[in-house]
């Protein structure tokens, strides 16, 4: 089992920026990917980015490609959602994912394990 805790929502004006971070913890001696999702009110839960086990892959969707950055400390057990130049769009829940295994994906169904994520609203 791996608990996955997010942290760094708040409240910021469109353009402001946040940090999220995702501390895992339980059986971290194994590896796995990890990556961010989000989930706005009455939409459908979708991927926002990605990252490999190492660190030196990643990916992201179209709507934060050069605005996010996703990234993983030295331990490999926490995290970085660093999203800048916020847009109210962006406002959702975010949660972090792991997946068993050395390679990211875009596809929740992927993941097998979930934080409960971290409220981030962007307003006008």
């Amino acid at each position: 089992q791996v608990q996955l805790v997010e942290s760094g929502g708040g409240l910021v004006q469109t353009g402001g920026s946040l940090r999220l971070s995702c501390a895992a913890s339980g059986q971290t001696f194994i590896t796995y990917a990890m990556g961010w999702f989000r989930q706005a009110p009455g939409k459908e839960r979708e991927f926002v980015a990605a990252i490999s086990w190492s660190g030196g892959v990643t990916d992201y969707a179209d709507s934060v490609k050069g605005r996010f950055t996703i990234s993983r400390g030295n331990a490999k057990n926490t995290v970085y959602l660093q999203m800048n130049s916020l847009k109210p769009e962006d406002t959702a829940i975010y949660h972090c994912a792991a997946r068993l295994g050395i390679g990211y994906s875009s596809n929740q169904d992927d993941y097998n394990y979930w934080g409960h994520g971290t409220q981030v609203t962007a307003s006008s």
